[in-house]
């Protein structure tokens, strides 16, 4: 299977020279495990290696993988609202007549609900709890591709509230004999800032453009939750019967939409408690990577997010650590942008983070008996905590010159705590060039006896891992980037 091409991150740094540590996992003694093929220790002058046979996927795999649980539950939660809005538009449903304001904040609130981390942490806790090992694999499967891909509800709600909006605001108009102006315009002002606030949230500019995500839509969707307040009070105090501003505020607190608006603004504003400045010591083990060491232990499965100011954009990282009792959990950052860059090059003495880290699909390994984290590069940042801190699974990390890329903090965490038996390096620098990836994880697979296959690659490798481990018929579960 071909591999993508490494970022700098993952290319590590060239014409140096290392303690070679390329395979912890020696295959070539006696305690090598039947059926896996042996993959020697390379030389400084190691030969060059063919390209590796690219992996072909059939298009039936290509769209079962394209059609994720994201957009099944995009097109089931849209396609719900579109049909809700045809019998409210036909005159075929009364209630979406008579509380338009609490299908719009409705869906609105299922779709802050859903990136809110307090509430991701129970869903995780609350599964990995009460399901784990014992329940039968396709229902563990099912819950990790459901915890994964609870976007699609984000998104598909953030949408369909917007859609109701609209159609409250038109029918507004069509009456708006009945309303006062700045009712009108106030809602006017909500549309338009949620919607860009939609925009910018779409995956190509998030992908693309981070920075640009970051900052407008949360500034819009915080101008978007202000505007509705404003239009939901306006709404509730004024009295359409009478065109009067007569209605008390004791009417106005036994409406559904001012609970609503409530309930959305403690969503959104709860994380924001938990923002702390805290202190930070940052490792330089290479111009491409920033090692940063925070104080407190972490369970693993979990990404931090980080910034150099209280409010502008955060980044989103891996956490590393030995255990919930450890001193430190460890982030490494690859430089590939701005922010990254910096950490290089202005190395923080504090730094501002959210106590409260959100949950990855990493954090669902403890639902499995046994199971493989393949990674390249800086991706180990998301994967190591879960073999450190689980005898039952196995790390594959491909990556180049990976000791002077990454330092001896990384590279001493792996060799404490995980065990020739249950660890595979590749360092494509040494040993001549990329691995055949899917023989590589096939042969694990098997002689490991997974149940799962957790993958943080960079874009083109993680679709070429997952095409190939759905063609095999490997459970797997890549990153996203389509939330």
């Amino acid at each position: 299977m071909s591999h993508a091409p490494y970022g700098d991150a993952e290319q590590g740094t060239l014409g140096t020279t290392s303690t070679q540590i390329t395979l912890i996992h020696d295959l070539t003694s006696e305690q090598r495990p039947v059926g896996i093929d042996v993959f020697p220790l390379a030389s400084k002058t190691a030969a060059r290696l063919p390209k590796p046979k690219k992996f072909k996927a059939s298009n039936y795999v290509l769209f079962i993988i394209w059609f994720n649980v994201y957009r099944r539950f995009f097109t089931v939660v849209f396609t719900l609202n579109v049909v809700g809005l045809g019998f409210a538009i036909a005159g075929l449903w009364p209630y979406a007549k008579e509380h338009p304001g609490a299908l719009v904040l409705g869906n609105l609130n299922f779709a802050v609900l859903m990136r809110n981390e307090l509430f991701g942490r129970i869903l995780y806790s609350s599964v990995n709890t009460c399901f784990a090992k014992w329940t039968p694999l396709w229902f563990r499967l099912g819950c990790t591709s459901t915890l994964q891909h609870l976007g699609g509800i984000h998104s598909s709600c953030a949408f369909s509230g917007v859609a109701w909006f609209v159609l409250m605001l038109v029918n507004q108009y069509n009456a708006k004999h009945l309303y006062n102006d700045s009712i009108l315009a106030f809602g006017v002002i909500t549309v338009i800032l949620l919607f860009i606030t939609l925009l910018v949230g779409l995956p190509w500019v998030r992908n693309t453009h981070h920075n640009t995500f970051e900052r407008n839509h949360r500034f819009f969707g915080w101008s978007a939750l202000i505007s509705t307040w404003v239009y939901t009070l306006l709404s509730t105090l004024y009295d359409v019967s009478d065109r009067r501003w007569d209605h008390t505020f004791v009417y106005v607190i036994h409406q559904q939409t001012f609970w609503y608006n409530m309930g959305m603004t403690v969503f959104i504003v709860l994380p924001w408690l938990c923002t702390r400045k805290v202190r930070v010591d940052v490792e330089l083990p290479s111009p491409k990577v920033a090692v940063l060491r925070l104080e407190r232990g972490m369970q693993q499965g979990l990404l931090a997010r980080i910034s150099r100011t209280a409010i502008m954009e955060y980044h989103a990282f891996g956490i590393i650590s030995e255990g919930i009792h450890a001193k430190y959990h460890y982030l490494i950052c690859g430089v590939q942008g701005d922010f990254t860059k910096s950490l290089v090059d202005d190395p923080p003495r504090m730094i501002w983070t959210r106590e409260l880290k959100f949950a990855g699909v990493s954090n669902t390994s403890t639902l499995y008996k046994r199971g493989i984290r393949i990674c390249t590069g800086t991706g180990l940042g998301s994967a190591l905590s879960t073999c450190i801190q689980s005898p039952d699974w196995y790390l594959i990390w491909i990556g180049s010159d990976q000791e002077k890329t990454f330092g001896p903090t990384v590279n001493g965490l792996i060799h404490r705590h995980i065990g020739p038996e249950r660890c595979l390096l590749w360092d494509s620098k040494k040993q001549g060039g990329r691995p055949d990836t899917m023989k590589i994880l096939k042969e694990v697979y098997d002689y490991w006896q997974a149940e799962v296959v957790f993958i943080t690659s960079n874009y083109a490798g993680n679709a070429e891992i997952q095409h190939g481990c759905k063609t095999l018929g490997i459970p797997a579960f890549g990153t996203l980037w389509d939330f």
